[in-house]
């Protein structure tokens, strides 16, 4: 079930502050990730949980890792030294993604449910609770992972933490609101209760699916989780006074 389209009679403002947080997750996509093949920006702006728990910037080896379907062999680049304090990595990788399907997905539904957020909290307060929301989501996928005794040294990023809380603050605020979804091939309409409620359920089951199993990366559902926590719960508190 694929999100392509919602209720917006209700909206009364433009959604400059969505449209923009679109344009710059594109901009470091294409101008400093290239198209998501330049790791070693990758490796040194992400997330690292180890990093961020011990404060300091840890830099690790390449590695040459052998691809048996091809017989080739592939130079993985090890984690990168970090030139900005290690705690702003939260902020940067909220801004950077893996691939094209990973961004595609994540600007999809910040482009759906974000003008709606926006539109209820006002253009700067929307700002600052996306950025709420991502922090919120980093801390969760580190502690997450440290209490599973997952691999610390695996960087995360992306926005999907951030859009996680919108979508969580979009379920608080908008539960009847019409979502269209693509399902199976046709199109439909369904109540925002049930296209984000199916989402955050498969997170908590994905995320249950892997406790205490070292991937060595993958989706971040603990991310996913709490920044849908975060936004679920604070966005009233955002918009007191409007």
């Amino acid at each position: 079930m694929i999100p392509i389209g919602d209720d917006n009679t209700g909206r009364r403002t433009t959604p400059w502050i969505t449209w923009l947080l679109i344009a710059a997750n594109l901009i470091v996509f294409v101008f400093f990730e290239s198209f998501g093949t330049n790791e070693r920006f990758i490796n040194a702006y992400s997330t690292v949980p180890a990093k961020v728990l011990s404060g300091r910037d840890l830099v690790t080896r390449d590695r040459i890792l052998f691809d048996p379907s091809t017989g080739q062999r592939v130079l993985v680049p090890g984690l990168q030294h970090t030139p900005i304090p290690i705690w702003l990595t939260i902020i940067t990788a909220m801004f950077m993604h893996a691939g094209i399907a990973h961004i595609a997905g994540n600007m999809l539904y910040l482009f759906i449910f974000g003008d709606n957020i926006e539109d209820r909290l006002g253009h700067f307060r929307y700002l600052l609770f996306y950025l709420f929301c991502g922090v919120a989501a980093s801390l969760s996928q580190i502690y997450a992972t440290k209490l599973t005794r997952g691999d610390l040294l695996v960087p995360s990023l992306g926005a999907s933490g951030a859009i996680a809380g919108i979508l969580g603050a979009y379920l608080l605020l908008f539960p009847h609101n019409r979502v269209r979804v693509l399902m199976f091939r046709f199109i439909t309409s369904v109540p925002a209760i049930f296209a984000v409620g199916i989402w955050f359920l498969f997170q908590v089951i994905a995320e249950l699916g892997v406790l205490g199993q070292d991937t060595g990366g993958g989706v971040a559902y603990a991310a996913h989780i709490g920044g849908f926590a975060a936004g679920f719960i604070t966005v009233k508190l955002w918009g007191a006074g409007r």
